[in-house]
């Protein structure tokens, strides 16, 4: 499922560390920021904002944190901000459930995941057991 592009031409705008609760506060922040700086519209800088922050949640509560790197370039020839994030923890088990509406651990709703993939144009997710997950989310200006 997580396509690994050796011919991005991808520019690097900020790497940050997820470790505390404020972090996800302050990240999700500085996403908006960027989606505000490539010019993206209103709703699209709150649902890429929304499907970070669901992510950032879980890293944190699942995998005691981890890194998120934000990009910005051409996908599928079109403008994106692209957002990965990645984590260190015990992976996720069962991945088809994980993505389908209503599948919890008993912390959530049950929607961070599928709904994190409708807000976004691209969702991309890696993942192994005991070694971590990495989410990527881009979504077109």
């Amino acid at each position: 499922m997580f396509e690994q592009t050796t011919d991005k031409n991808w520019s690097l705008l900020d790497k940050q560390v997820l470790e505390t609760e404020y972090d996800i506060v302050r990240i999700r922040q500085l996403i908006r920021s960027h989606a505000k700086g490539i010019q993206m519209g209103i709703v699209d800088q709150t649902r890429i904002t929304t499907a970070v922050s669901e992510l950032l949640r879980n890293m944190y509560n699942y995998a005691n944190g981890g890194e998120v790197q934000i990009e910005t370039g051409p996908v599928e020839g079109k403008m994106a901000l692209i957002i990965t994030c990645s984590d260190h923890g015990p992976g996720i088990e069962n991945l088809e459930m994980a993505m389908s509406d209503g599948y919890t651990t008993g912390m959530g709703l049950g929607y961070g995941l599928p709904g994190a993939k409708r807000l976004v144009d691209k969702f991309e997710i890696e993942t192994q057991k005991d070694k971590g997950t990495t989410v990527r989310l881009i979504k077109w200006r």
